[in-house]
């Protein structure tokens, strides 16, 4: 195990940064796009636009971070579905996904936690509410982890199904 953390630990920090990178333009996009004092609030009164603009500068955030010299280095997974994925298919050693994951969460929490010392309840309190997936009344709990669920298997089915096909080298753009 030591030796494996020895060899491979650029790798398992490229991963906390992508993913503490990923959460402050996550946290970012979101409070230009949805905080009430934000000059982009103002102009853009649709909140489906809004969200659909925050997504759009989520997902090149993501394939800025997958096409980097890093992320290919790394393989860019930014998220522990996606390495325990590779762990269940046997392409990521356990050792590996064991410290891929925990960089991942540190990185995750990292990113958050930068931003929550910078911005403050700009960021944490409501509409931005530190960019989590809340639970809906009457819904509750479940929902929003049923919700996270199907987020994570549909990205991880379009993933797989995409690299295994003629446009595997656009995989990072679908992602």
């Amino acid at each position: 195990m030591l030796a494996t953390l020895r060899n491979s630990w650029p790798e398992y920090l490229i991963e906390a940064w992508a993913l503490g990178t990923f959460m402050v333009s996550a946290a970012l996009c979101t409070m230009l796009f949805e905080h009430p004092s934000s000059p982009m609030h103002a102009a853009i009164g649709d909140g489906d636009l809004r969200r659909v603009l925050v997504g759009i500068c989520m997902g090149l955030t993501a394939i800025c971070l997958i096409y980097s010299p890093w992320g290919k280095r790394s393989g860019a997974h930014m998220n522990p579905a996606v390495t325990l994925t590779f762990l269940r298919l046997g392409k990521v050693a356990r050792v590996d996904a064991f410290f891929y994951v925990l960089a991942q969460f540190t990185g995750g929490v990292a990113g958050v936690l930068l931003v929550t010392a910078l911005a403050g309840s700009a960021f944490t309190a409501p509409p931005v509410n530190s960019v989590i997936t809340l639970p809906v009344p009457p819904h509750g709990i479940a929902a929003a982890l049923l919700a996270e669920v199907v987020i994570a298997f549909g990205m991880m089915l379009m993933v797989l199904t995409v690299s295994n096909s003629k446009l595997a080298a656009y995989t990072g753009l679908f992602a």
